[in-house]
């Protein structure tokens, strides 16, 4: 079974990561949300979501995708962390998958994983 991780920073899109997750999971895919520090994390809209565990914890294991959800600052907050840029790093340097929507390709480019690529999003953003 995948093993999918998707980080939340506060400040994140709901629907974004919401909708993501749902679809991940009613398709049988194992899904883990990690937030950047313990406890609820509140979204771009007031939404609070409490996550599987940290991403202290969640680094203990290995995933086959990162899906990377948008709004600004939740962008920005994972781009800010040196854990998030570290991880990208090494999914590219292992060939897995990785995934940002809307303004979170900012976090790509943060990590430099998207030199000789193009990728799509918010604008401004890139």
């Amino acid at each position: 079974m995948a093993s999918i991780l998707v980080p939340l920073a506060a400040g994140f899109e709901e629907l974004e990561a919401v909708t993501v997750i749902d679809l991940l999971v009613r398709a049988g895919v194992k899904v883990t949300t990690a937030g950047l520090a313990d406890g609820a994390v509140r979204a771009s809209r007031g939404v609070t979501l409490i996550p599987d565990c940290s991403v202290d914890e969640a680094l203990a294991h290995e995933y086959d995708m990162v899906v990377l959800p948008g709004g600004q600052a939740g962008a920005d907050h994972l781009a800010a962390d040196p854990r998030i840029i570290l991880l990208l790093q090494q999914m590219k340097q292992q060939g897995l998958y990785i995934a940002a929507i809307c303004a979170a390709p900012q976090v790509l480019a943060a990590a430099g994983v998207l030199e000789g690529r193009s990728a799509t999003s918010y604008p401004g953003v890139l």
